[in-house]
Order: structure tokens, then sequence, then C-alpha cells
């Protein structure tokens, strides 16, 4: 097969069928591929050489999935499937589109669905990730560093999940750049539902992918294995805003493992939204503020992106009036009550409000849960 060809239906299928073998993994799996050289070779092995590998169980599992009519049924879905869309295939690690970074690591799905272009996939990718439950600030951070790091040409690649994640979804396909979304669910099934429309975005402007089977719920056992595949398919990790609790700690720790660079942004020490930030940064990982210096730590894994060469200037809005500079350089950079304001400032709280208002729609403060925040 000529590998700049897309493989036909007769290749992939002893592949759909070795995957959905129910309790076999990306472990075993690849041990068995490993030994007999293809998935052709393990389905007709017979259970006598396999159950040296897998136990009785599931070498006899194994050896009969090619006649189960669960598995075939379940193969039929995924033909079904991939025939209905452009935009839909299935990348066996035999396919020339599967991500060599992917591969490299230690349990490599035995293939991913994809829905939108797999080409995506190769791209130089930074992952982008951090708490469903971020701060204003954090959240304006994460979209705004996406879409520079989308403009120098690296693909953003994250979770689908609220919060941070959906923010550098979103700032990249602001920028008219690619992101990729990984999936802790069937790629069929979108979650968080918020997020139906954002995924339709990203399937037309860049990747939705799962190691999941069509039709399969999210569960939390899912998670940190989709984690292990935003990390290995990107040559670094950014965690913006995290928890000691956070998913995104375990997204850091797979690209330690797997050999990438990992990289956290600082925030308020009162914060008990930033301690796995800190943390990461204590054990290691390289302290950033802005995409510039990303960009800079990461040059070495991306050296042909555009990268610092067309990286657009930050730009920093101010107030133009004297009275609103003051007011916010009295907020500071976290979030912060109106009442507070009017202690350090000394004027009304009518004044106040006047003048947050103003700046309020000017775009340049917020209103949320936590306080007013800047929005730059």
């Amino acid at each position: 097969m000529d590998e700049n060809t897309e493989p036909d239906w007769q290749h992939l299928q002893p592949w759909l069928t070795l995957f959905h073998v129910d309790g076999l993994g990306p472990v075993r799996s690849r041990l068995l591929l490993a030994h007999f050289g293809s998935p052709e070779a393990v389905l007709s092995a017979g259970v006598a050489p396999l159950k040296a590998m897998l136990g009785n169980k599931l070498a006899t599992a194994v050896a009969g999935a090619a006649s189960r009519p669960s598995v075939q049924e379940a193969v039929e879905r995924d033909r079904l499937w991939q025939a209905s869309s452009a935009l839909h295939h299935i990348l066996s690690q035999a396919d020339s589109r599967y991500p060599s970074l992917l591969k490299a690591i230690v349990d490599p799905p035995l293939l991913v669905y994809v829905k939108g272009d797999p080409k995506h996939l190769v791209e130089q990718q930074l992952a982008i990730v951090g708490s469903r439950k971020a701060s204003a600030a954090a959240l304006q951070t994460a979209r705004r560093v996406a879409a520079q790091i989308s403009s120098a040409g690296v693909t953003v690649t994250s979770g689908l999940a609220r919060g941070i994640d959906t923010m550098a979804h979103r700032g990249a396909l602001e920028q008219g750049g690619s992101t990729i979304a990984v999936l802790a669910s069937g790629i069929d099934l979108v979650y968080p539902g918020q997020n139906t429309q954002l995924a339709q975005s990203i399937g037309e402007q860049g990747a939705l992918v799962s190691e999941f089977s069509l039709g399969t719920r999210p569960v939390p056992g899912h998670f940190p294995r989709r984690n292990r595949i935003i990390s290995g398919l990107s040559q670094g990790v950014l965690v913006v805003e995290a928890g000691m609790g956070s998913g995104s700690l375990i997204t850091a720790r797979y690209a330690l493992e797997q050999g990438r660079d990992v990289l956290a942004m600082p925030g308020c020490v009162n914060n008990p939204g930033v301690r796995g930030c800190h943390a990461l940064i204590r054990d290691g990982a390289c302290l950033v503020e802005n995409a510039e210096q990303i960009l800079q730590e990461m040059q070495s894994c991306l050296v042909q992106s555009r990268c610092l060469t067309s990286l657009p200037e930050q730009v920093t809005c101010e107030p133009d009036c004297p009275e609103q500079k003051r007011l916010w350089a009295l907020m500071g950079f976290e979030p912060c009550h109106p009442d507070e304001l009017v202690l350090r400032s000394g004027l009304s709280s009518q004044e106040v409000a006047r003048l947050l208002l103003d700046m309020e729609m000017a775009g340049l403060v917020q209103q949320t849960p936590a306080g007013i925040v800047r929005t730059s």
C-alpha cells in the first residue's frame, strides 16, 4: 500500500476486530503486535500461543473475535460511520497519517477516531490545559495565549472541558488557526453538551480525536486516558491555572513521562486554584508569563514553525481618563469588590459605580462572581 493513500477497509478491518476485543486495551495490544507482527497474525494465532501472553479467557476472546457477532457488529458500525462523511476517519497505527509522536508513547491507542482533517494531528502542537472552574483572569489568559500561539503557526490541543480547555480552543479558532480536541467519550458524543457547537467548529477547522469506540459515554476513568493522548500529541503542555486536585496535573505528569516540555503560569499565592501550577514550577516546570516566553522555551522542538518571527505584539489596553486610570491601578490583578475600591480610593460608591460602568462599557473590566476584574 502506498503510504500516501488512505488504507482501504480490508486493511483496517483486522485492526478494528482486535480493537473491539473487550478487555484487551492498548498495552496488551502493543505487546501482541510486537510479538506476532500484525493484527491478522494475532487473530489467526490460535488460543495456545495467545495463552502464554494473555491468559485463557482473553486468549479465547482474541482467537474467536473474527466470528463473534458483538465484535463484528461494532466493526460494521465503524464502517458505516467512516463512510458517512468525508470528515470521518479511523487511523490504525499502520496508517501513515497516525501521528508519530503519539505512536512513540508507552501505551499508544491501537487506533484513533478522527472527525476533521487528520493532517492536523501531525502538526506542531502545544497542549493548553487547566481548571474547569478557572478564574476570569485565567480564562482570558488562556484565550489570549491560544490565539497568539496559533498565530505563530502552532496547533492548540486540549480536552474540550469547561473552563481553560474551552477558552484555549476558542482562542485558536478566533485567530483562524487549527485546534485539536481529545475526547473522553466516543467521537460521536460531545461532553460537555454545552460545547456541542464548539466541537462542530473544531471538526471544521481542526480535528476531534477519540480512542473510544462509538457510543462510549464519558466516565471518570476515561479522562486520564484522554490526558495521555493530549500530551502524547503535543511537543509541550502549558498549565494555565490548576489546583492541587486538577486533572491537568495528570496531563503534566504524562508529559514528563513522555519527554515533553511542561510549562506553567504562576498566580496569586492566596488563590488555591493556582497551587497546582506552583507545585509544578517547584518541581521543575518552566515558569512562563506570556506567549513569547512559551515559544522561546519551546524553540528547540518548534524549529519549523513561524514562532517568534510572526508573533503579534502584545497590546495592553488601559484607560485614558485620569480617574479611571487611578481606579484601574487600585484594582490590581485579582478580582476586586466595588466596596473595596470605595475604601481604597476615598470616592463615593456612586462615583466608583459610574467609573466601573464606563470601564465595563469600554471593555476594560468585567463583572464576575468573584468581583470586578481587568480584561487585559
